[in-house]
């Protein structure tokens, strides 16, 4: 095998799990985000306090990111064939029990449990593995990868909706619980743990050690160096990340859950609060597209500092905004961070720790980011309530975020990785 046949095979090879990873985040965070859609018919049919619809999501919330570190973990020693295809069954199988749910509990095991453990192996094992393919066009290829989730929150939930009028919202559950299950499992086939296991090398290359090997034979995988979570665990670069990740995901579902209640104390409707979360959606997409590729121009770590300078930025606009105009800046503002920080957080733990163990390491910092970060709604509306608006609430928002910018400012590389 020639070095031209070679490049253009670990490229292919490349772009089709870049491609998987794009559907696998498109379908999982499609149907995550329609929840709010099903609330009301549910409402309506079950007659159950609000709260308990939203008590589930949030043990979702937990359950999913809690165990992202597992299923990190898992793709290393596993690969993502099983850990994908495993959690679609968890997923469908959770959906298409919460479509046939007549008490409280059954929700709770349901949607709380058994499809949260399935949503937490979809994007650290796709990112990861995009992660392992590529180095020189890591950047641009998980920005492809990454915007299946915001492709996914735009075009879902208004397909939701439109079928639930048509159908209801249990047969609709139902099948999307069924899709989950097919579908995810025939796309996990596609997601090749790594392009030494089949003699290649990252964005093509063709390293001297195999270029004699045959096609098929898997490379002993000490071709990927890289920090265990056990080696990284003891460097200061590894806990400045943490502690930047746990600050920023402290604000990072805020404007999700609170933006349409902040339209209307300041005089706007709930459509145009809405369509704030909307503009959210249409500019992370657009963050993952440009902040990625931007990356490999600029490096990772400016690349993340411009992501986090934008986070900062949205939260002074909504502590001043009164109208449409700074309202929607805002959101874009929020959203191009946040589709670009979602892109650009698994490539720099690939930057910094190397490819072998990054499934561990990513699923780590986002498993305690997400927890962490699972009470940032709930205090910003704890302060809504006290002081009567969210100035409060957007204001540290915005504190918390700058001193998550300065932590990641300070944060060293690792020193050059030495196997002991």
């Amino acid at each position: 095998m020639d070095n031209t046949e070679s490049t253009s095979r670990g490229l292919f090879y490349g772009w089709i799990v870049t491609a998987c990873a794009f559907l696998v985040l498109f379908l999982t965070y499609g149907v995550q985000y329609s929840f709010g859609v099903f609330l009301p018919p549910m409402l309506d049919e079950l007659g159950w306090q609000r709260a308990s619809l939203a008590g589930a999501f949030s043990l979702y919330s937990m359950v999913y990111n809690g165990c992202s570190w597992v299923s990190g973990r898992l793709t290393d020693t596993w690969g993502p064939q099983r850990v994908i295809a495993a959690g679609g069954v968890l997923l469908g199988s959770g959906i298409i029990a919460t479509s046939q749910l007549s008490a409280t509990w059954h929700l709770y095991v349901s949607y709380g449990l058994i499809a949260a453990l399935g949503m937490s192996t979809a994007y650290i094992p796709c990112n990861t593995t995009v992660v392992k393919w590529f180095q020189r066009k890591r950047g641009l290829a998980l920005g492809l990868a990454s915007s299946g989730s915001s492709c996914g929150i735009l075009a879902v939930p208004p397909l939701t909706s439109a079928l639930i009028v048509r159908w209801g919202w249990r047969p609709v559950y139902l099948s999307f619980g069924v899709i989950l299950i097919v579908l995810l499992s025939v796309l996990a086939r596609f997601m090749v743990h790594s392009p030494e296991r089949l003699g290649l090398m990252p964005d093509g290359d063709l390293s001297p050690a195999v270029a004699g090997r045959k096609p098929h034979t898997a490379a002993p995988l000490e071709v990927m160096e890289g920090w265990t979570l056990q080696e990284a665990w003891i460097t200061l670069s590894f806990w400045l990340l943490a502690a930047t990740f746990m600050l920023m995901l402290l604000t990072l579902q805020i404007p999700f859950v609170h933006l349409v209640a902040f339209a209307q104390d300041v005089g706007l409707s709930r459509t145009q609060g809405a369509l704030a979360v909307s503009v959210i959606g249409l500019c992370a997409l657009v963050g993952s597209l440009s902040l990625g590729p931007l990356s490999d121009r600029i490096g990772r770590k400016g690349a993340v500092a411009l992501g986090l300078v934008l986070q900062v930025v949205a939260f002074l606009l909504f502590l001043v905004a009164q109208g449409l105009g700074l309202l929607y800046l805002g959101a874009a503002a929020f959203g191009l961070f946040y589709g670009g920080v979602a892109t650009l957080f698994p490539a720099l733990v690939g930057d910094f720790f190397g490819r072998r163990h990054a499934g561990a390491i990513a699923g780590f910092f986002f498993a305690s980011s997400g927890i962490f970060g699972a009470w940032g709604p709930m205090i910003a509306g704890y302060l809504r309530d006290i002081a009567g608006d969210y100035q409060l609430a957007f204001a540290l928002s915005a504190l918390t975020s700058f001193c998550a910018l300065l932590l990641f400012f300070v944060t060293p590389r690792p020193p050059a990785y030495a196997r002991h």
